[in-house]
């Protein structure tokens, strides 16, 4: 069992309020979405209101923000839902109908000792990080992943001038 789980946050800025024509298909795919992340391989938790709306919690000093966070047993799990269901991929790929275009990080990720549930705070605090100092092993994305502290390292290549030889050559 891992000593170690792989938190993400991601924000969104809505082009208009969640209760609009514009929004109705995206706010119609969440239910069902969750539904999906909830049951894959690897999910652990996710943010939401004891009424179970994601979309109702506020953070992020911007109340027109929707926030997702949740939790993950690994990586490899993670990126499985978020790039390899097409439920997922379809809402994905019409992100940018429903939400304004941001140019600072949206998302970021980070491991986080198994069965502690990171707080909004912590996500907003890793969020800042990575928008500061870029990916680092504190907080990153998946374009620069970094390995959970308790992963066995891997040794690095010996450097051409130092590689082995081939005896037959």
């Amino acid at each position: 069992m891992p000593s170690h789980h792989l938190a993400q946050v991601n924000i969104a800025l809505p082009l208009e309020p969640l209760g609009s024509a514009r929004l109705a298909d995206f706010v119609s795919a969440l239910e069902p979405v969750n539904a999906l992340a909830d049951a894959a391989p690897g999910f652990v938790w996710r943010l939401k209101t004891d009424g179970g709306d994601a979309t109702a919690v506020r953070a992020f000093g911007d109340d027109r923000l929707i926030v997702n966070m949740s939790v993950w047993e690994s990586a490899e799990a993670l990126s499985d839902f978020v790039f390899r269901n097409p439920e997922h991929a379809a809402v994905m790929r019409r992100r940018r109908e429903w939400f304004v275009p941001m140019k600072d990080a949206i998302a970021v990720l980070w491991w986080i000792p198994a069965g502690h549930v990171p707080t909004v705070a912590e996500a907003e605090e890793r969020l800042d990080h990575l928008r500061q100092h870029g990916p680092t092993p504190r907080a990153f994305t998946f374009r620069h992943l970094f390995p959970a502290p308790d992963a066995p390292s891997i040794a690095a290549p010996a450097p051409a001038d130092e590689a082995p030889r081939c005896p037959a050559g």
